[in-house]
């Protein structure tokens, strides 16, 4: 019986451990992928940032680097995306980066920074391809407000980066640390410089965040210089292709509504809207724009606008509905069976104003059947 008993034992330890080769290997991943993922980390050649070299020597800079690089890894959708996105926006970057004679590695900081997504926006009120804070974007020349957010916008937002970059490397004399400085700040830099009696990046003891930073960046060039060697093979009818586009330059006096921009050019609301990050809102407000419209769609676009913004004015002229007393927002909206939002919208009015009578609204409904049907 304890033969018997010795026997179970042993087979049952043996399938143990064979379950845990080839099905798991730390952290329920199969032994294949723990396998590549070991390979992934195995780095013979130099590394470096803009030129800068990365100093893998130093076991502490290897294992910070081999963190982000299993971290970026370990989300695979993120990566996938990173590559697909890249073929649409890094055509521009890596043309501003050569024409302003920046080092082509600073591509890698918008993976960092938004993974290319022009909506991006952090708790710290950083926003866009870059993530620029407000006061930093508008000292770049950027326009900020409650209408338009630049930041939003590829080619304004690079352009500050660019500047930016070139700022930071003549005060810093390294990219390493002029990165370091995009991410917390050039007088939080210095400071702990000056405080640590030490200039090399990968020496200082700085914030999580900016400890990490660099190497976040370096782990997104390691990986989209050589996808395939981290098992992406995507082809290129694969990856996302820059949207064509035209500009057109608009004066505008009066709100004009977004939608009537995409109609003259032939397309509709959300394309102008993707074209455009930098367009907060539903109309476009007092000011002169250049707006992104689909290539093409330049021709006659003018006169197409001039047409359907003229039949806009007619409309508003019929539009305009005379508050009355006890009139509120929720009641005006009820009877002509529109949201209380849209109104809001139309009007550019926010939920807390008070109506008086006598006020006059923007109603796009049938003001003669509702007006006839509801009142006494």
């Amino acid at each position: 019986m304890n033969h018997f008993y010795r026997i179970i034992t042993v087979f049952t330890m043996i399938a143990m451990i064979l379950t845990t080769t080839n099905s798991e290997a730390g952290n329920g991943k199969p032994a294949s992928e723990v396998h590549s993922l070991l390979q992934a980390l195995e780095i013979t050649a130099p590394l470096h940032f803009c030129g800068e070299p990365a100093p893998l020597n130093e076991t502490d800079v290897k294992e910070r680097l081999e963190r982000e690089l299993l971290v970026s890894l370990d989300d695979q959708d993120t990566v996938i995306l990173w590559l697909k996105r890249s073929s649409r926006y890094f055509p521009y970057i890596e043309k501003a980066l050569k024409d302003n004679s920046l080092p082509d590695d600073l591509k890698y900081v918008v993976i960092a920074e938004s993974a290319l997504k022009p909506l991006a926006a952090s708790n710290k009120g950083a926003v866009g391809f870059w993530q620029f804070i407000e006061s930093t974007g508008e000292r770049y020349g950027m326009t900020i407000n409650n209408n338009i957010d630049e930041r939003r916008n590829l080619f304004t937002a690079t352009d500050a980066a660019m500047k930016y970059f070139g700022d930071l490397y003549a005060l810093l004399g390294s990219w390493t640390l002029a990165a370091a400085a995009y991410n917390m700040g050039e007088d939080g830099l210095l400071t702990e410089m000056l405080m640590q009696k030490e200039k090399n990046y990968y020496h200082l003891y700085l914030n999580e965040e900016t400890q990490r930073y660099v190497f976040r960046i370096l782990a997104a060039k390691m990986i989209l210089s050589n996808p395939q060697k981290y098992g992406y093979f995507l082809k290129e009818e694969d990856l996302y292709k820059p949207l064509p586009y035209e500009t057109i330059e608009i004066s505008v006096d009066d709100p004009v509504p977004l939608h009537i921009i995409a109609q003259a050019a032939n397309t509709y609301f959300k394309l102008i809207k993707d074209l455009n990050p930098q367009i907060k809102n539903y109309h476009l407000y007092s000011g002169k724009y250049n707006i992104l419209i689909p290539r093409g769609a330049s021709s006659g676009f003018m006169e197409r606008y001039n047409n359907i913004l003229s039949q806009y004015h007619k409309e508003k002229e019929n539009s305009v509905y005379t508050v009355s007393k006890g009139d509120t927002l929720f009641t005006i909206a009820k009877r002509f069976r529109v949201s209380v939002k849209a109104i809001m919208l139309w009007n550019g009015i926010s939920s807390t104003k008070i109506l008086s009578p006598g006020d006059k609204l923007l109603i796009f409904a049938d003001l003669e059947k509702s007006d006839t049907a509801e009142k006494p």
